[in-house]
């Protein structure tokens, strides 16, 4: 039986794994997708000591480090989790969703303890079109499929920095981009706003609704209302959307673990949730005031390490 097994391979559970191992706790990272949504950002410049880097350089950094000190990676996607009489019976299948596999199949870990390090998925728009045409024009990450849209005209849906510098990239790429935000939800970081600006090949305006996303095999077109009421559409063969993330707790759920009214994990100070023996950090937690950068991510993932270490210490002491 491992000290620890922590789910999820991206900031927080590989800062998890790190410290873990200088606590010399036996344990196991698993993940779905190493290095997590960090992965897909073409340009980080807030990470502390390193001024710029791609989200797969600096993920590759983690990974190494990672390994380096001792922590062993498992690749695949977590079925189930299960409570045994002294800790907790992990389900790992190949990389099969829940959907295509039973709570049984896979390989089985088990562990003292459980730190859940689930991360963030993308957030779907819900409109007309949106499933029809997914990986048919329809994407949700620039830095995976920006290439693919070479000399075309595409749009990126959001009103944040993801989408800013979803459309920073695509411009290297695309004939043309237009960001279109809800009215109200402008919020660009400075650098980015300046960026596009300097950028002529990005146009930004607003919208209030969007109707529907059109085409025949592929995305022709998206329609869309302005706060004026006037319907317009736009000829496109590309639509990003960049509209944030919701948490990936499914597995956290089932365990019976306590989530907020948006699905955040509630963590104590020490990253502990309301499970026994359960810890939890990064971007699905309510920790950090869901600050959800990867700085703060690491950082918890730090913690609920060390708390783990206290924990399982501590019993051993009393034994």
């Amino acid at each position: 039986m491992y000290d620890l097994v922590i789910i999820g391979a991206g900031p927080a559970g590989l800062g998890a794994s790190i410290y873990a191992s200088r606590y010399k706790l036996n344990h196991i990272v698993i993940g779905g997708e190493i290095g997590g949504q960090v992965v897909e950002a073409w340009e980080i410049e807030n990470y502390a000591g390193i001024e710029s880097i791609s989200g797969k350089d600096l993920m590759e950094k983690f990974v190494k480090q990672t390994k380096d000190l001792g922590g062993v990676i498992v690749q695949g996607s977590v079925n189930s989790i299960a409570r045994l009489q002294d800790g907790f019976e992990i389900v790992v299948g190949d990389g099969l969703t829940s959907a295509k596999a039973t709570a049984s199949q896979g390989k089985k870990y088990e562990a003292k303890t459980v730190i859940l390090a689930l991360g963030m998925k993308a957030r779907k728009m819900n409109i007309p079109g949106e499933d029809k045409f997914l990986g048919k024009g329809i994407s949700y990450c620039a830095t995976c499929d920006a290439m693919f849209f070479r000399g075309k005209d595409v749009v990126v849906l959001g009103g944040g920095d993801s989408a800013a510098t979803a459309a920073i990239h695509l411009a290297e790429f695309a004939n043309s981009v237009q960001l279109l935000y809800k009215e109200g939800t402008k919020c660009f970081e400075p650098a980015w706003d300046q960026k596009m600006a300097e950028t002529k090949k990005i146009a930004c305006g607003s919208f209030e609704k969007i109707d529907e996303i059109m085409g025949n095999e592929k995305v022709e077109g998206i329609v869309y209302e302005t706060k004026d009421g006037q319907k317009k559409e736009l000829a496109i063969q590309g639509v990003f959307i960049e509209i944030g993330s919701v948490p990936g707790v499914v597995v956290a759920q089932n365990l019976g673990v306590r989530t907020d009214e948006q699905g955040y994990i509630f963590v104590n100070q020490d990253q502990s949730t309301n499970v026994e023996n359960v810890f939890a950090a990064g971007d699905a937690t309510t920790g950090s005031n869901k600050f959800r950068q990867i700085i703060t991510a690491v950082a918890e993932g730090a913690v609920s390490a060390g708390s783990v270490y206290k924990k399982i210490k501590l019993n051993t002491n009393k034994k």
